[in-house]
Protein backbone atom coordinates (compact mmCIF):
# COMPACT_ATOMS: atom_id res chain seq x y z
CA UNK A 1 0.00 0.00 0.00
CA UNK A 2 1.17 3.52 -0.81
CA UNK A 3 1.89 5.86 1.71
CA UNK A 4 0.00 9.25 2.15
CA UNK A 5 3.04 11.50 0.30
CA UNK A 6 3.62 8.80 -2.42
CA UNK A 7 0.64 8.18 -3.41
CA UNK A 8 0.11 12.43 -3.53
CA UNK A 9 2.90 12.75 -5.91
CA UNK A 10 1.80 9.12 -8.32
CA UNK A 11 -2.01 11.04 -7.99
CA UNK A 12 -0.36 14.45 -8.62
CA UNK A 13 1.82 13.07 -11.94
CA UNK A 14 -1.07 11.41 -13.39
CA UNK A 15 -3.06 14.72 -13.60
CA UNK A 16 -0.57 16.35 -15.26
CA UNK A 17 -0.01 13.23 -18.04
CA UNK A 18 -3.96 13.31 -18.28
CA UNK A 19 -3.99 16.76 -18.78
CA UNK A 20 -0.66 16.78 -21.73
CA UNK A 21 -3.14 14.14 -23.47
CA UNK A 22 -5.64 16.77 -23.35
CA UNK A 23 -4.37 19.41 -24.13
CA UNK A 24 -1.34 18.54 -25.52
CA UNK A 25 2.53 19.70 -24.68
CA UNK A 26 2.82 23.24 -25.12
CA UNK A 27 6.01 24.11 -26.80
CA UNK A 28 8.18 27.01 -25.55
CA UNK A 29 8.21 29.36 -27.65
CA UNK A 30 11.25 31.42 -27.15
CA UNK A 31 12.11 33.98 -24.63
CA UNK A 32 11.04 37.32 -23.97
CA UNK A 33 13.13 39.84 -22.94
CA UNK A 34 13.26 39.77 -19.30
CA UNK A 35 12.09 43.81 -18.91
CA UNK A 36 9.68 43.36 -21.56
CA UNK A 37 8.34 40.29 -19.72
CA UNK A 38 8.12 41.78 -16.61
CA UNK A 39 6.07 45.17 -18.13
CA UNK A 40 3.93 42.55 -19.85
CA UNK A 41 3.34 40.89 -16.88
CA UNK A 42 2.20 44.26 -15.20
CA UNK A 43 -0.23 44.98 -18.14
CA UNK A 44 -1.74 41.56 -17.41
CA UNK A 45 -2.75 42.12 -13.98
CA UNK A 46 -6.28 42.14 -12.63
CA UNK A 47 -7.51 42.00 -16.58
CA UNK A 48 -7.92 39.45 -19.85
CA UNK A 49 -5.61 38.67 -22.43
CA UNK A 50 -6.89 40.38 -25.00
CA UNK A 51 -6.72 44.12 -23.42
CA UNK A 52 -3.49 43.15 -21.60
CA UNK A 53 -2.46 42.40 -25.98
CA UNK A 54 -4.27 45.56 -26.76
CA UNK A 55 -2.55 47.75 -24.28
CA UNK A 56 1.37 46.03 -25.57
CA UNK A 57 0.29 46.89 -28.84
CA UNK A 58 -0.40 50.49 -28.03
CA UNK A 59 3.03 51.38 -26.45
CA UNK A 60 5.29 49.46 -29.31
CA UNK A 61 2.79 52.12 -31.25
CA UNK A 62 3.37 54.94 -28.93
CA UNK A 63 6.99 54.37 -28.39
CA UNK A 64 10.83 53.54 -29.81
CA UNK A 65 11.94 51.98 -26.86
CA UNK A 66 11.74 51.63 -23.02
CA UNK A 67 13.81 54.89 -23.15
CA UNK A 68 11.42 56.68 -24.56
CA UNK A 69 8.54 55.70 -22.18
CA UNK A 70 10.37 56.87 -19.42
CA UNK A 71 11.17 60.00 -20.89
CA UNK A 72 7.49 60.21 -21.46
CA UNK A 73 6.56 60.07 -18.06
CA UNK A 74 3.32 58.62 -16.14
CA UNK A 75 0.39 60.53 -17.42
CA UNK A 76 1.28 59.68 -21.34
CA UNK A 77 1.85 56.25 -20.53
CA UNK A 78 -1.56 56.07 -18.39
CA UNK A 79 -3.31 56.96 -21.52
CA UNK A 80 -1.29 54.69 -23.56
CA UNK A 81 -2.39 51.66 -21.52
CA UNK A 82 -5.79 52.37 -20.43
CA UNK A 83 -7.49 49.56 -22.17
CA UNK A 84 -5.53 47.20 -19.96
CA UNK A 85 -7.67 48.85 -16.48
CA UNK A 86 -5.80 50.07 -13.74
CA UNK A 87 -3.62 52.13 -15.41
CA UNK A 88 -2.46 54.60 -13.41
CA UNK A 89 -1.45 52.68 -10.94
CA UNK A 90 0.21 50.22 -13.56
CA UNK A 91 1.69 53.62 -15.41
CA UNK A 92 3.34 54.35 -11.81
CA UNK A 93 4.76 51.11 -11.14
CA UNK A 94 6.15 50.85 -14.65
CA UNK A 95 7.86 54.24 -14.57
CA UNK A 96 9.41 53.02 -11.15
CA UNK A 97 10.75 50.06 -12.84
CA UNK A 98 12.25 52.05 -15.39
CA UNK A 99 13.46 55.19 -13.84
CA UNK A 100 15.19 52.73 -10.63
CA UNK A 101 16.99 50.63 -13.47
CA UNK A 102 18.69 53.91 -14.99
CA UNK A 103 19.49 55.40 -11.52
CA UNK A 104 21.40 52.06 -10.07
CA UNK A 105 22.15 50.25 -13.84
CA UNK A 106 22.28 52.98 -16.21
CA UNK A 107 20.78 50.58 -18.33
CA UNK A 108 17.26 49.31 -19.14
CA UNK A 109 17.67 46.09 -19.23
CA UNK A 110 17.04 43.08 -16.75
CA UNK A 111 19.21 40.39 -18.77
CA UNK A 112 21.74 40.38 -16.06
CA UNK A 113 19.07 38.34 -13.73
CA UNK A 114 19.75 35.31 -15.87
CA UNK A 115 23.91 35.19 -14.04
CA UNK A 116 21.61 35.09 -10.50
CA UNK A 117 20.37 32.67 -8.29
CA UNK A 118 17.00 31.64 -8.46
CA UNK A 119 16.40 32.99 -4.70
CA UNK A 120 18.47 36.12 -6.11
CA UNK A 121 16.86 37.20 -9.18
CA UNK A 122 12.87 36.05 -7.61
CA UNK A 123 14.03 38.94 -4.40
CA UNK A 124 15.16 41.28 -6.83
CA UNK A 125 11.66 41.43 -8.82
CA UNK A 126 9.79 41.33 -5.68
CA UNK A 127 12.09 44.29 -4.35
CA UNK A 128 10.20 46.65 -7.25
CA UNK A 129 6.58 47.87 -6.62
CA UNK A 130 4.21 46.26 -8.56
CA UNK A 131 5.80 43.18 -8.94
CA UNK A 132 4.38 40.43 -7.02
CA UNK A 133 4.87 36.65 -6.41
CA UNK A 134 2.83 35.77 -9.68
CA UNK A 135 4.70 38.50 -12.03
CA UNK A 136 7.99 37.56 -10.34
CA UNK A 137 7.57 33.94 -11.69
CA UNK A 138 6.17 34.41 -14.53
CA UNK A 139 9.39 37.02 -15.74
CA UNK A 140 11.76 33.44 -13.89
CA UNK A 141 10.00 31.21 -16.00
CA UNK A 142 9.24 32.70 -19.44
CA UNK A 143 11.85 34.98 -20.04
CA UNK A 144 15.14 33.75 -17.42
CA UNK A 145 14.67 29.98 -18.21
CA UNK A 146 15.05 29.74 -14.16
CA UNK A 147 12.15 27.35 -12.65
CA UNK A 148 9.37 29.20 -10.83
CA UNK A 149 5.79 27.96 -10.51
CA UNK A 150 3.26 31.30 -11.37
CA UNK A 151 -0.17 30.86 -10.01
CA UNK A 152 -3.03 33.08 -11.34
CA UNK A 153 -6.85 32.97 -11.16
CA UNK A 154 -7.26 30.01 -13.08
CA UNK A 155 -4.29 27.78 -11.53
CA UNK A 156 -5.43 28.70 -7.91
CA UNK A 157 -9.07 28.14 -8.39
CA UNK A 158 -8.46 24.69 -10.14
CA UNK A 159 -5.19 23.46 -7.76
CA UNK A 160 -7.22 24.33 -5.13
CA UNK A 161 -10.37 22.12 -6.29
CA UNK A 162 -8.17 19.25 -7.06
CA UNK A 163 -6.55 19.13 -3.36
CA UNK A 164 -3.06 20.32 -4.71
CA UNK A 165 -2.76 22.64 -1.72
CA UNK A 166 -4.75 23.11 1.68
CA UNK A 167 -7.72 25.07 1.36
CA UNK A 168 -7.03 28.16 3.19
CA UNK A 169 -3.64 28.97 1.24
CA UNK A 170 -3.27 31.77 -0.19
CA UNK A 171 -1.84 33.00 -3.46
CA UNK A 172 1.05 33.84 -2.73
CA UNK A 173 2.02 31.10 -0.83
CA UNK A 174 0.45 28.58 -3.52
CA UNK A 175 3.33 29.67 -5.89
CA UNK A 176 5.86 27.66 -3.53
CA UNK A 177 3.56 25.35 -2.83
CA UNK A 178 2.92 24.18 -6.29
CA UNK A 179 6.83 24.56 -6.80
CA UNK A 180 7.74 21.85 -3.92
CA UNK A 181 5.37 19.56 -5.78
CA UNK A 182 4.80 19.70 -9.22
CA UNK A 183 8.18 18.09 -10.84
CA UNK A 184 10.38 20.73 -12.17
CA UNK A 185 10.48 19.53 -15.65
CA UNK A 186 6.86 19.93 -15.61
CA UNK A 187 6.42 23.41 -14.30
CA UNK A 188 5.91 25.10 -17.83
CA UNK A 189 3.37 21.91 -19.07
CA UNK A 190 1.54 21.79 -15.94
CA UNK A 191 1.02 25.96 -15.91
CA UNK A 192 -0.20 26.19 -19.22
CA UNK A 193 -2.26 23.91 -18.63
CA UNK A 194 -4.00 23.94 -15.90
CA UNK A 195 -5.08 27.45 -17.44
CA UNK A 196 -6.14 26.16 -20.38
CA UNK A 197 -8.19 23.52 -18.24
CA UNK A 198 -9.88 26.62 -15.81
CA UNK A 199 -10.45 28.35 -18.76
CA UNK A 200 -12.16 25.30 -20.96
CA UNK A 201 -13.89 23.47 -18.33
CA UNK A 202 -12.81 23.67 -14.77
CA UNK A 203 -15.03 27.15 -14.95
CA UNK A 204 -15.46 29.70 -11.85
CA UNK A 205 -19.09 29.10 -11.21
CA UNK A 206 -20.12 26.28 -13.24
CA UNK A 207 -17.79 23.80 -13.66
CA UNK A 208 -18.40 20.86 -16.39
CA UNK A 209 -17.17 17.91 -14.32
CA UNK A 210 -19.26 15.68 -16.64
CA UNK A 211 -16.75 16.10 -19.23
CA UNK A 212 -13.48 16.55 -16.90
CA UNK A 213 -10.82 13.99 -17.49
CA UNK A 214 -9.19 14.48 -13.91
CA UNK A 215 -12.77 14.27 -12.04
CA UNK A 216 -11.63 10.60 -10.69
CA UNK A 217 -8.65 12.78 -8.99
CA UNK A 218 -10.67 15.91 -8.21
CA UNK A 219 -11.62 16.60 -3.99
CA UNK A 220 -14.36 18.80 -5.05
CA UNK A 221 -16.13 16.86 -7.49
CA UNK A 222 -15.79 13.94 -5.13
CA UNK A 223 -16.72 16.01 -2.15
CA UNK A 224 -19.87 17.15 -3.80
CA UNK A 225 -20.58 13.40 -5.44
CA UNK A 226 -20.65 12.32 -1.53
CA UNK A 227 -22.86 15.08 -0.46
CA UNK A 228 -25.41 14.52 -3.08
CA UNK A 229 -24.87 10.40 -1.81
Amino acid sequence: MLSGKRNRIVRLKTIIKILESRYGIPKKNGFREPLDETIFTILSQNTNDRNRDRAWTEIKKEYRGWTDVLAGGAERLKNTIRVAGLAEQKSRNIINILSELEQKYHALTLKFLSRYSNEDARKFLLSFRGIGEKTAACVMLFSLGKPAFPVDTHIFRVAKRLGLFPAKSTREKAHYLMEAIVPEKKYHSFHINLIKHGRMTCHPRSPECAICPVRKYCEFFNSRNSKKG
